[in-house]
């Protein structure tokens, strides 16, 4: 059901998926070996065509080289960059694209809804040689991103979502700097726009897509339908990368092998498993091997984390340990230390306290069974989707649409 009101539109039917999962409810098959080739993203070479998906909060530089460490030659995307507050100079935007010196490719995510804003940002990139790769979020199905018409919500409107690549192509392409662009199947299963948006993207000089195999009102519920990043494989000429559910190394290859996508996207499969790059590095090229670490070795990587999260702060203890906080939930899931164990850690506030309620954990402990490979992260459905008032009345923007969406938005140009 969809219901309007003088300020959004709302669409509050249930759209819980019944798409099966691959690794536990389909037929039983015989494993396919999987080849995989080199991606080129203009005249970048991506060798292992895995990608870590942008995360909110999450893919700052610290995790990203940690990530990169465990797999150094995939694509380690910085999370989300907010057009407006890159182009108001905001400290916090600034910050989070600043990248590693041992970052090989540095790739950098823009969001907006307002063309000009977007191409001012991507301007800034490439005049501040910021980035290496720039990937457009088309993705985010968060009810504050889609309301404003952003995110998975913007390729419903074939005119904004065609202008807005056309004028960072412009400008990425005069410094030989790739764009790529991150969709999901669409609004819902009534409004779906993957297939015309890849279109539109290739058309407009993207290198890549980026598919996650699920629609806005899917949020992260239930198990991403893969066939759809199939039909974009068949549909387009450049790479496509599949994106959902990818929780062990073994999902990457049966996605593959189902779906012919050039490589994959991890998004919430690495929080708190940035090895999982390994796994899949070396799935990819036909190796056994895996990582199964104790608990002594997660925590050296906890550690390792808290110190990097440090020096990203500039020395700000608190601040990093508040960080750290989310990673070591996800770091330490499934080990049996306690729910006493837990809350202490939760209530860290420097580097000290993390280091002695490490030294009060058994080292010896195994990577437990029971959540390798398993899903962790955000698993809710979607209750409604928010979206501008009107939008789903035409694929275009009116020139109301337009005066709404681009005016000063707070929330837009802050954090």
């Amino acid at each position: 059901m969809t219901q309007s009101t003088d300020a959004q539109t709302v669409i509050e039917a249930p759209h819980e998926t019944d798409n099966l999962d691959p690794r536990t409810d389909a037929p039983s098959r015989p494993d396919a070996p999987v080849t995989m080739n080199p991606v080129r993203l203009g005249p970048i070479t991506v060798p292992t065509p895995v990608v870590l998906s942008p995360m909110a909060g999450v893919t700052n530089w610290p995790f990203r080289v940690i990530c990169e460490d465990y797999g150094p030659d995939g694509l380690y995307v910085a999370e989300m960059i907010t057009a407006r507050a890159l182009v108001a100079r905001n400290p916090k935007a600034l910050r989070l694209c600043h990248f590693a010196p041992s970052e090989r490719i540095r790739s950098l995510q823009l969001y907006g809804v307002n063309p000009a804003i977007v191409e001012q940002a991507a301007r800034i990139v490439v005049d501040e040689h910021m980035a290496d790769h720039v990937d457009l979020n088309f993705g985010c199905p968060v009810p504050k991103v889609t309301r404003r018409g952003g995110g998975s919500a913007l390729p419903w409107k074939t005119d904004l979502f065609r202008e807005l690549l056309q004028r960072v192509v412009a400008v990425c392409s005069a410094a030989n700097i790739p764009v790529t662009a991150k969709i999901r199947v669409g609004i819902d299963h009534d409004h779906e726009t993957f297939l015309e948006a890849g279109h539109i993207a290739q058309e407009e000089g993207c290198a890549a897509v980026t598919l996650h195999a699920r629609t806005t009102a899917e949020y992260y519920g239930g198990h991403s339908d893969w066939s759809r990043i199939g039909e974009l494989v068949a549909a387009l000429d450049i790479p496509v990368f599949g994106n959902g559910d990818i929780w062990g190394a073994d999902d990457a290859l049966d996605m593959v092998r189902e779906t012919g996508c050039a490589g994959v996207a991890v998004g919430r499969g690495c929080q708190g498993r940035p090895w999982l790059f390994a796994d899949i590095k070396n799935a990819f090229a036909g190796s056994p091997e895996r990582v199964d670490p104790t608990l002594g070795d997660v925590c050296a990587v906890i550690l390792r984390h808290a110190g990097l999260l440090t020096e990203f702060y500039d020395g700000d203890e608190r601040m990093a340990v508040h960080d750290l906080r989310k990673h070591i939930a996800w770091y330490l899931k499934g080990f049996p230390v306690g729910g006493s164990t837990r809350k202490a850690f939760m209530e860290c506030e420097n580097l000290e306290d993390v280091r002695r309620e490490i030294g009060r954990l058994d080292p010896t402990l195994r990577f437990p069974e029971r959540v390798k490979d398993k899903p962790r992260g955000r698993v809710r459905f979607a209750k409604k989707v928010h979206l501008p008032y009107g939008w789903l009345e035409s694929r275009e923007t009116t020139h109301e649409q337009r005066e709404a969406l681009f005016g000063d938005d707070p929330m837009d140009a802050g954090y």
